[in-house]
């Protein structure tokens, strides 16, 4: 059998919170293919963020290590995390949080020149994407002159820009009226399967984690595979 792409092995978190412990994470342990879509379900509170944020490097266990192509993360210096991170993952949340200044066509830019693509190609690149997401006639607007599903759909253009190999999204519709996220989890996820993206995302819509190809579900701070219907 080939190596996960992405592999999370014995992960471990515990908060203190005064003289008591809230252990979120007990030696956790995904595999995630290469192109695999998995769903990440479970109540608030559960850790599903806690676990967003280790797997994608910006936080780091008390145990356990995270690895992306078979290699081990866990040791990496902060600057080594964030150009790994630059490189390899696309992040959405809940909330857009594009730049209300910049137009959307400049909120994709933007992360493409930093990663040192020229404007050239990063435009380009940024109206591919408006375009495979129903916007190209808004790439001018700002943020604050789209709908919360255009808005979305921004930032979803945004984490893949500079084609990452493994997009995580925590409750990337949570902020949309069913009808509003069920199109815009419709246009993502056929983009994703288009490029061959590989992801985890957390939701708390058991209909959108229905459409991904598997679902783990966080209890007790392990994660049990769900059958999926």
């Amino acid at each position: 059998m080939s190596e996960p792409l992405f592999r999370l092995k014995g992960l471990r978190r515990t908060f203190r919170q005064g003289r008591s412990e809230l252990q979120v994470l007990r030696g956790l342990h995904l595999d995630v293919a290469v192109g695999e879509i998995v769903a990440l379900v479970g109540p608030s509170g559960s850790g599903k963020s806690t676990l967003l944020h280790i797997a994608g490097l910006l936080e780091r266990p008390d145990d356990g290590d995270v690895y992306v192509n078979g290699e081990a993360c866990g040791r990496l210096g902060d600057e080594a995390r964030t150009t790994l991170r630059r490189s390899h993952f696309g992040f959405v949340y809940q909330y857009h949080h594009l730049l209300p200044e910049f137009s959307a066509l400049e909120n994709i830019t933007l992360p493409q020149l930093i990663a040192g693509v020229s404007k050239r190609t990063a435009d380009a690149r940024s109206r591919e994407l408006l375009a495979a997401l129903g916007l190209a006639e808004r790439e001018g607007h700002r943020p604050g002159q789209l709908s919360g599903g255009e808005q979305q759909r921004v930032a979803i253009a945004r984490a893949l820009a500079n084609r990452p190999q493994l997009l995580l999204a925590d409750e990337p519709t949570g902020n949309l009226d069913p009808a509003t996220a069920d199109d815009v989890f419709q246009l993502f996820l056929g983009l994703a399967r288009t490029v061959g993206l590989t992801a985890l995302i957390a939701t708390h819509n058991p209909a959108l984690a229905r459409r991904m190809d598997r679902t783990v579900v966080l209890e007790n701070g392990v994660l049990v595979e769900a059958a999926q219907s």
